[in-house]
């Protein structure tokens, strides 16, 4: 396949100026213009230098679609998270299979080059080498439909943070823990904060949620910061806490204009030293607004890309025109750290929100896109420069495949 490429270059404007007329009406409505903002709270979006962004491009180079089938009797597919070791040249990728005929596991893959031109970089297959069970401390599997397994993250002591949304519906709660990769069994659970942990109240005889991570949009995304010891980890939600959802139906139209943009996602900082987690910060990771015809809409994963707190973030819509799939940059060192805030409504403009830049709107490449969920590093390419590679979770349907999608990360100095 011949390689297809999309760059990211700094945007360019002219500066515009504009004459200001004098007019009484003009007086008159700048003054109800600061009356508005003043009284309500409008938030504004945050004015970035563009100097806090990497100075990246994404060249795509092809992609992969793993057969499906068994592997040591058990279905191949769901796999919702991937990530990388680049001294065994090996991926490992979690399933989000909750554990009915199965047991919650992940499997270890090798990528295998088409070594057929000397002149292109081109993926021939993936092949899968080991699968492996998660258990809990003592070894036994967890219950059936116990965990929701979507994002995984090798650390630099080669363990596995694995994070699972847990099941609201059946009073699971989410997890963030770590296991070891030979035995899959766990070794600790991050502590959460407990405005994360699902709380239900009872309205005329039926249990609701009134604080907490909704059900399936927990913690899909999970990354570790590529620097080595200490290390760092990040996770964030797929959508927002019940908490900090929009202001009711009757004031949406408000709420809208207050935040300026789609669904606040909050995102998790742990330090981890001598194996010790420490929760650094929170913040507020907010989506672009859900595109015509979507029925779901999300974060699906985050991806570390070094350790100054710079991500690629997987935004992910699906819905009667398909998938819709954009990567953007983000940062932490810009934005609030809302670790005290139980809710982040009606704060306004006290919170700065992570700023953020369009990297790559993944359907301009023109193949069709499947369910993309996970991102990672994978190995060096030829001329030196890294990759990064996508997969997709199938669900266990046979419309849908478990894709894998290939670029070339360029680096170059600010």
């Amino acid at each position: 396949m011949s390689q297809i490429h999309y760059r990211i270059t700094k945007d360019s404007s002219a500066k515009r100026r504009f004459s200001i007329f004098k007019s009484k009406w003009f007086q008159i409505f700048t003054i109800f213009l600061v009356a508005i903002v003043f009284n309500f709270g409008i938030f504004v979006r945050n004015t970035t230098s563009e100097n806090i962004f990497l100075n990246l491009s994404l060249d795509f180079i092809g992609e992969y679609d793993l057969p499906k089938g068994k592997f040591e009797n058990t279905t191949i597919g769901g796999l919702s998270g991937l990530t990388y070791d680049p001294e065994i040249d090996r991926f490992y990728a979690v399933s989000d299979d909750r554990g009915f005929g199965t047991p919650a596991r992940f499997y270890t893959l090798k990528l295998v080059w088409d070594e057929s031109s000397k002149t292109q970089v081109k993926l021939k297959k993936f092949e899968i080498e080991k699968v492996t069970f998660l258990t809990d401390r003592d070894g036994s599997y967890f219950s059936k439909g116990g965990t929701d397994t979507e994002g995984i993250a090798l650390t630099p002591g080669k363990t596995l943070f694995i994070s699972s949304e847990g099941d609201n519906n059946r009073n699971i709660p989410p997890f963030i823990s770590e296991f070891d990769l030979s035995t899959g069994r766990k070794i600790q659970d991050l502590t959460l904060p407990h405005k994360y942990l699902p709380q239900f109240t009872t309205i005329n005889g039926k249990q609701q949620l009134f604080n907490g991570i909704q059900n399936n949009v927990g913690f899909e995304s999970l990354s570790i910061s590529p620097d080595g010891e200490p290390f760092r980890i990040y996770a964030a939600t797929e959508s927002n806490l019940f908490q900090d959802r929009d202001i009711p139906e009757l004031t949406r139209h408000e709420a809208k204009t207050e935040y300026q943009g789609g669904v606040r996602c909050r995102f998790l900082h742990y330090l981890v030293s001598n194996n010790s987690p420490t929760l650094i910060g929170e913040y507020i990771y907010q989506l672009d607004y859900a595109p015509f015809g979507a029925i779901k809409h999300g974060l699906a994963d985050i991806l570390a890309l070094d350790g100054d707190g710079h991500f690629l973030t997987l935004e992910r819509s699906a819905g009667i025109l398909g998938f819709g799939i954009k990567l953007y940059q983000t940062v932490i060192s810009d934005a609030t750290d809302v670790s005290q805030f139980s809710t982040i409504n009606n704060r306004g403009s006290s919170i700065k929100f992570m700023p953020k830049k369009l990297a790559l709107k993944v359907n301009n490449l023109n193949i069709a896109l499947d369910n993309l969920e996970g991102i990672t590093f994978g190995p060096k390419l030829p001329d030196g420069s890294k990759s990064i590679l996508l997969i997709s979770d199938d669900n266990f349907r046979n419309a849908e495949k478990t894709q894998i999608l290939l670029f070339r990360l360029v680096e170059r100095s600010q």
